[in-house]
């Protein structure tokens, strides 16, 4: 009885370990919807990784599939994104109707992702995959084929955010950045006049059989002041505010849920839930600072609320 008792804990810690999260697919905005459900095509030159040089992993932007690694992709002059491989069973190939093209398509969500052409001899593999910057995210990281979850959180300084949710396990990547506002391609500079609009923020990739959204969102709310009104600790200002940027539908029910644990328990929540827009990634001397700098958080830091 004792050993089969053991064994059934085991089965169930294993469960709750390692049980995959069910990934809803992300929203899109008016553009990217018209790329990747109505199998439209963005402007030629004008992508987000057209010129992109970055190592890492091109995922799809609905669901989250890791699509391609950035060691297949070459400057092609076509004016989008190009490969001449993909990730092992990631893209699908369909011949158009008029029997010219080949379209390629996300496998795990059937997101349009843009046509594939042969024999063009552009490498050696004489294949190129002509793919909408609009279809993709990128994750700074090598990562296995499959689907990753994204969250995007701000909640002041964003090198305090991203020192405590890089260690967090199951977390691929975390990138400082800027989104909420209005301006596009924000510096820096610009940002802290608060006048962008943007909040700095972070955006989290996660491997959903380490970890979980909800457990992510805890950790946040846990690492900041979700009191605080316009700023966190010292830093004081828009563009430090705490804010919850949901990707889909469940993960707004998931932050309202919890902020309204946190509301029951007493405590007066100023962090706001809003439908995440455009993210804009921050300048290199921003991405893993206190690692890089050998210095720790001046305004973060563990609180137990959950």
């Amino acid at each position: 009885m004792k050993k089969i008792l053991i064994l059934y804990l085991l089965a169930i810690m294993s469960t709750e370990t390692f049980s995959q999260e069910k990934l809803p697919y992300n929203s899109l905005n008016e553009a990217e919807s018209h790329v990747i459900n109505d199998k439209g095509t963005e402007a030629p030159f004008v992508g987000k990784y057209t010129d992109h040089e970055d190592k890492g992993t091109y995922i799809c932007r609905k669901c989250g599939a890791a699509l391609y690694y950035s060691t297949d992709k070459f400057k092609s002059d076509c004016g989008w994104p190009s490969f001449d491989d993909e990730i092992n069973g990631a893209v699908i190939r369909t011949p158009d109707a008029d029997g010219i093209r080949t379209e390629i398509t996300c496998a795990s969500c059937g997101a349009h992702l843009g046509h594939v052409f042969l024999g063009e001899r552009m490498t050696a593999k004489n294949t190129r995959h002509c793919v909408n910057s609009l279809s993709m995210d990128f994750v700074p990281e090598i990562v296995e084929a499959g689907r990753y979850g994204t969250a995007i959180f701000a909640g002041g300084c964003f090198w305090g955010v991203e020192y405590f949710l890089q260690k967090e396990p199951g977390v691929i990547s975390v990138t400082s950045g800027y989104t909420g506002g209005h301006v596009k391609n924000p510096s820096y500079k610009e940002v802290c006049t608060g006048r962008t609009g943007h909040a700095e923020a972070v955006k989290i990739i996660y491997d959903p059989e380490k970890n979980s959204y909800e457990k992510l969102l805890r950790t946040f709310l846990e690492i900041h002041d979700p009191t605080q009104v316009g700023g966190q600790g010292p830093d004081i200002g828009d563009q430090y505010r705490s804010v919850i940027f949901y990707m889909n539908e469940q993960q707004k029910q998931i932050a309202e849920k919890n902020l309204k644990l946190l509301t029951d328990k007493g405590y007066k929540i100023a962090t706001a839930v809003i439908k995440a827009s455009e993210f804009y990634d921050a300048e290199d001397y921003h991405q893993d600072y206190y690692f890089n700098n050998n210095k720790l958080p001046y305004c973060h830091g563990y609180t137990k609320r959950f």
